[in-house]
């Protein structure tokens, strides 16, 4: 009967435990799926701002197309 005891005290406290961070895990998880809905203005700077990475990155690839040195990571 003594070996019963600890183990009911563990089912007791640690099942809970382990369901609330199953539960908090899979809330946060599921609110970074679904962020918040972005509106027209913030949808168009950042359209924007890849078009001009994409333009920058492009710049730089025909600036650099010839450089053949090594790189030293």
């Amino acid at each position: 009967m003594h070996g019963v005891i600890p183990w009911i005290i563990m089912a007791v406290v640690a099942v809970p435990l382990v369901v609330l961070a199953f539960a908090s895990t899979r809330r946060r998880v599921a609110a970074g799926e679904h962020p918040t809905a972005e509106d027209a203005a913030a949808r168009e700077r950042t359209e924007r701002e890849f078009a001009e990475a994409e333009a920058f990155e492009a710049q730089w690839r025909k600036d650099h197309k010839d450089d053949h040195r090594e790189r030293i990571p």
